[in-house]
């Protein structure tokens, strides 16, 4: 198995020669190798959108009640069972749950703990050993990650980490080399410990942009981002979509808060083609706002150099603020920023970002 080949080193410079034979050994993919398929641990329906050695997300606007809906979904991994339309199965051994908040004070940390176990049937009052509950909200980006680090490595058989607000595992939301190297972390620890990592982050207040470079590589990377929002017809009511979905995509479905503060399904809730028509929407439907974040995450500091390039920026960028559509409708969009709102501007066979409505910011080329 590749377990047992797997020889686990820093990622750096100047590694000496026998360690990079080392991981280029273990590394190496075989004919004759055989390797299980990774466990299924959490189904919505009958789509799959958690399996071991994975990460995913979730995305929302404040008060969306996204926490609401991560609550249901560890509750139904703590019990074994069905919570709102989450079924979910660790496997033996597998069984702990690591929870993780960054962002709220230890009171109202406190309240989700006491929602999960309300929601899991689960008493109240008596520490439940398959859930530990941490607050990380008066450290620091690096002692965050270090104290996550620490936790996995204690071996304490957990099979779901979630990390409610991975946003603040970073000083920069749009640095592009924190983004890379934060996502590389959920490779790593889900990959290295044989555990699943669900994430949560926010949209943008102002539009739906996944927020910064980490939305983009959490697009890329992640094997489901689901996307909770306030329904249009009934601000009580949050509905739960797929952005993201490596299976095959599940039905939407919406849930309210009850009189006990508990999340449950909002009966004969109709969805009224929010959905269908966001899939729909023209990039001439976009506001300013989401163009720039989209062509801030595309750029970063550098120009793009080619045509094709430029392309396939634009197409992961957009696809980050949940604008995903192939090459055709990139072509449009590449003249659409060009020649209406000026906000790329070619020259020779390099594309540079116009940063600021009234500035074009120029780079010499090399």
């Amino acid at each position: 198995m590749e377990n047992e080949r797997r020889t686990d080193y820093s990622i750096g410079a100047g590694l000496e020669e026998h360690k990079l034979l080392d991981i280029l050994a273990a590394s190496q993919i075989r004919a004759t190798d055989t390797y299980e398929t990774p466990p299924q641990i959490i189904w919505i329906d009958n789509s799959t959108i958690a399996t071991l050695g994975n990460f995913s997300a979730s995305t929302g606007k404040a008060k969306s009640k996204k926490t609401f809906n991560v609550s249901a979904l560890v509750a139904a991994s703590l019990a074994g069972r069905q919570v709102l339309n989450y079924r979910a199965h660790l496997p033996e051994g597998k069984r702990r749950i690591l929870y993780v908040d960054t962002e709220q004070s230890r009171f109202h940390c406190h309240t989700v703990l006491e929602r999960i176990l309300r929601l899991a049937g689960l008493p109240t009052k008596t520490d439940n050993e398959n859930l530990d509950f941490i607050c990380l909200r008066e450290y620091t980006p690096a002692v965050r990650i270090e104290v996550i680090d620490y936790a996995l490595r204690q071996n304490k058989g957990y099979g779901l980490v979630i990390i409610d607000g991975i946003r603040d595992l970073m000083l920069d939301i749009n640095s592009t080399g924190e983004s890379v190297e934060v996502i590389n972390k959920m490779m790593e620890w889900s990959s290295r410990y044989d555990l699943h990592i669900h994430c949560v982050l926010h949209l943008n207040k102002g539009d739906n942009n996944v927020r910064g470079h980490i939305g983009t590589e959490m697009s890329n990377k992640a094997e489901t981002v689901l996307v909770i929002s306030k329904s249009n017809d009934n601000p009580s009511v949050s509905e739960v979509h797929a952005l993201h979905i490596r299976e095959k995509e599940f039905k939407p479905f919406a849930f309210t808060v009850d009189d006990n503060g508990l999340p449950v399904i909002a009966e004969h809730h109709s969805f009224n083609g929010d959905i269908k028509q966001k899939s729909r929407m023209s990039f001439m439907d976009l506001s300013i706002e989401q163009h720039r974040e989209a062509l801030s995450v595309a750029f970063g500091d550098k120009p793009i150099k080619g045509f094709e390039n430029m392309l396939q920026a634009l197409m992961d960028s957009y696809a980050a603020i949940g604008f995903k559509r192939g090459r055709s409708v990139m072509v449009k969009l590449l003249q659409y920023l060009t020649d209406n709102l000026k906000l790329i501007i070619k020259r020779d066979k390099l594309f540079y970002n116009d940063m600021t409505p009234t500035e074009v910011m120029l780079f010499d080329e090399e």
